[in-house]
Order: C-alpha cells, then sequence, then structure tokens
C-alpha cells in the first residue's frame, strides 16, 4: 500500500473520513477481488497526486461489513468521494486514474472556494 493511502475500519471512520477537514475519497475494496486489486496502483497515484489537499483511504469490506453496509456497498471496487461527511460521487467498477482525479479536483477546488 502506498504511503498515501491509509486504511479505515469501522470504528475509525467517522473521525477519519466523516469529521475529515477535506475531501476524502474512500476505496472498498477486498484482497480477492481481481479488480480492486488492478485498481490499487491507480488510487495510489491519485493519493500522491492530491496528497497536500485531499485524503485517500481504503476501507476492506470483509473485515468491516458495518460501514460497508451503511453505505450500501453491493459491488467493489466502489470509490465514494466524501467532503464534510457527505458523499458528494460515487464510481463503482475499475476507473481511470484521470476520472478519479476529475472527481476529487471538483470538490477541491470547491473547498479552496468557499
Amino acid at each position: 500500500m502506498s504511503e498515501h493511502v491509509t486504511e479505515v475500519s469501522d470504528s475509525s471512520f467517522e473521525k477519519d473520513v466523516l469529521q475529515a477537514d477535506r475531501p476524502v475519497l474512500v476505496d472498498f475494496w477486498a484482497a480477492w477481488c481481481a479488480p480492486c486489486r488492478m485498481l490499487e496502483p491507480t488510487v495510489a497515484a491519485v493519493a500522491e497526486k492530491f496528497a497536500a489537499s485531499a485524503r485517500v483511504v481504503k476501507v476492506n469490506v470483509d473485515e468491516n461489513p458495518g460501514i460497508s453496509q451503511r453505505y450500501g456497498i453491493k459491488g467493489i471496487p466502489t470509490l465514494i468521494l466524501f467532503k464534510g461527511g457527505t458523499e458528494e460521487e460515487r464510481v463503482v467498477g475499475a476507473t481511470s486514474k484521470e476520472a478519479i482525479s476529475r472527481m476529487i479536483e471538483k470538490h477541491v477546488a470547491g473547498a479552496a472556494t468557499a
């Protein structure tokens, strides 16, 4: 895992994601999920790119069923962008670095001008 991506759990989600002072991209994944593993370097690259303005975290759905159920995670990988404790955007399935970057940029720019 990248130095810019941290694991969060059912117990730390509230503090690490919902109470964060900047946008947080949450990667819901599982070790057995091939598309999740394929997406990992992309998520790490995005985390490095936005290290100064957003956080990127991972939630293992097998180890954290509470938070996965709370947000209705039905397929993985699922990426959810939270801002101010609210879900802003969601992408299900593997996607590109550019698409993830655009999703974050919209909310980072909004945070800077708000």
